[in-house]
């Protein structure tokens, strides 16, 4: 693609500073450049340091990638010290004042964007940054909307904002289903399994407000690129081209990353020796060890933290149970010291707390199954990687994966979760409905893990869908023609503007 450049593409990436969008987005930045473009990410300090990893072999390899740090102004908008984030929010209830630090970015952002060279040639920013939109507008650039979930989810959230359907209106209570119209698969929700955007707040901290703004700013964007892939997604991606103007599947992007120190340094500093980590992985059988990681913004209590030892324990399988820094509490090593799980496991169990090599570990042969929170990077990460997945949906779009995942691509087992959490600490102990038991971990993994027919074909399927995954971003894939589609339009768009 680069032979076919005449100038200098400058692409300006702008994430949300959460890891759930610098991730993917610096993925895809990995993949532009690859094409021959020059690709700036915009970034704070605290996740510069974080995440310049990233980047690093990229730049060594000789691409046109970088990330630019920009001050982030958390104090002026009422934030902790230090908090660059959203994993280092201490409480959701700060989300707002985050996303006001984030906007407060505009004014630095123009002053860069001014003195940069090559000046920009557009900007690709996360959807939940509507603000990027007024830049690219005074910059006299296309601003296109990098979609952190699915098609599907895209679809029936939209549905079901049209006035909410009937039969959303006619459930009285929380726990009473309704069917999804106008899509290609029958499919269910119930109130309770909503984002807590969908349903109606009272709280004087919710920022619906920007909610709105993102759904204004949407209609503004030039088109949509959504990590996914047309094969995996195509009637639901052909479903919401009917809501945005244009829309074009690019991913998976974390197939970008193919050589051992890619997936390694990919993310946040590892918080276990890697060579430990692989020779404890290559010491068990293929496809014997069942991966636990709950994603970087659940909140987990120390009342479930320890069901899911338990459960992870009795289910006979080996595992690989990831306990984030947040989650590790006092509370729990106290448990975890008393009950002498780490011993009692030995040699069958490894327990990491903190960040691990997530793509690392999920594409080594002995491992089996992923028992996740389903966010959407991870529930890509797990198709890619060719995993049956457990699912257990916490909070924001999770509980539509989790459909997707079991219903639609029919490669995942519930773990039986009717209610999310919130994402708030300790939600699990103050909302007994949502504590998920020991002998539920336990069998769901012995459900998803034992090889009987259902699980055979359900492990074909998923490694089916690997396959499609890696297709799709070679040079005759769906998503190698639509970042060609991308790159072609910004060039017209150009042109457009200079005429």
């Amino acid at each position: 693609m680069a032979k076919e450049i005449d100038h200098d593409l400058h692409f300006l990436l702008i994430p949300l500073m959460s890891q759930s969008h610098i991730i993917p987005l610096t993925d895809f930045g990995k993949l532009l450049a690859q094409r021959g473009l020059i690709v700036s990410i915009i970034t704070t300090p605290h996740n510069f340091t974080r995440y310049k990893a990233a980047v690093k072999h990229a730049v060594e390899a000789g691409l046109k990638i970088r990330m630019i740090p920009l001050d982030f102004p958390g104090q002026e908008a009422g934030l902790p010290q230090g908090c660059e984030n959203m994993d280092s929010l201490t409480s959701m209830d700060l989300a707002k004042e985050f996303f006001v630090a984030c906007e407060m970015l505009a004014a630095p952002l123009e002053q860069l964007m001014a003195e940069l060279h090559p000046k920009p040639s557009c900007i690709i920013s996360t959807n939940a940054l509507p603000w990027t939109q007024r830049v690219a507008d005074k910059f006299k650039i296309p601003r296109y909307i990098f979609e952190t979930i699915s098609c599907f989810t895209l679809l029936c959230s939209h549905i079901l904002s049209l006035d909410e359907t009937q039969e959303m209106r006619a459930a009285a209570t929380d726990s009473k289903p309704f069917l999804v119209p106008d899509i290609p698969h029958r499919i269910e929700f119930t109130k309770a399994q909503l984002p807590e955007t969908k349903k109606k707040s009272s709280d004087s901290n919710n920022i619906e407000s920007i909610i709105e703004q993102i759904k204004r700013a949407r209609h503004s964007a030039r088109a949509t690129v959504v990590n996914s892939f047309e094969e995996m997604e195509g009637g639901y991606a052909e479903g919401y081209r009917k809501v945005a103007r244009t829309l074009w599947c690019i991913g998976p992007v974390s197939l970008c990353n193919k050589k051992h120190a890619e997936k390694l340094d990919r993310g946040n500093k590892v918080s276990i020796d890697e060579q430990h980590c692989i020779s404890w992985l290559d010491s068990k059988e293929p496809g014997s060890v069942i991966y636990t990681c709950f994603g970087s913004l659940c909140r987990i209590s120390a009342t479930q933290i320890k069901e899911i030892g338990l459960g992870l324990e009795a289910s006979g399988f080996a595992f690989i149970w990831i306990i984030r820094g947040m989650d590790s509490s006092a509370e729990v090593e106290k448990w975890l010291a008393e009950e002498k799980l780490e011993e009692r496991v030995e040699g069958r169990g490894l327990i990491i707390r903190g960040w691990a090599p997530q793509v690392l570990i999920l594409s080594h042969p002995s491992v089996g199954g992923f028992l996740t929170h389903c966010g959407w990077n991870s529930t890509l990460e797990g198709v890619s990687a060719g995993m049956p997945m457990i699912t257990w949906p916490m909070f924001a779009e999770q509980f539509y994966n989790e459909k997707f995942i079991v219903q639609v691509l029919k490669i995942g087992v519930r773990v039986g979760v009717e209610v999310g959490v919130g994402g708030k600490p300790g939600a699990q102990k103050e909302d007994k409905k949502a504590l998920v038991k020991w002998d539920r971990v336990m069998k769901s993994i012995q459900n998803l893990m034992e090889e009987d027919e259902e699980g055979r074909e359900r492990r074909k399927r998923a490694k089916k869908l690997a396959e499609m995954a890696r297709d799709a971003l070679e040079q005759q894939g769906s998503s190698y023609k639509n970042i060609t589609l991308l790159i072609q339009d910004v060039v017209h768009a150009q042109q457009l503007w200079a005429a």
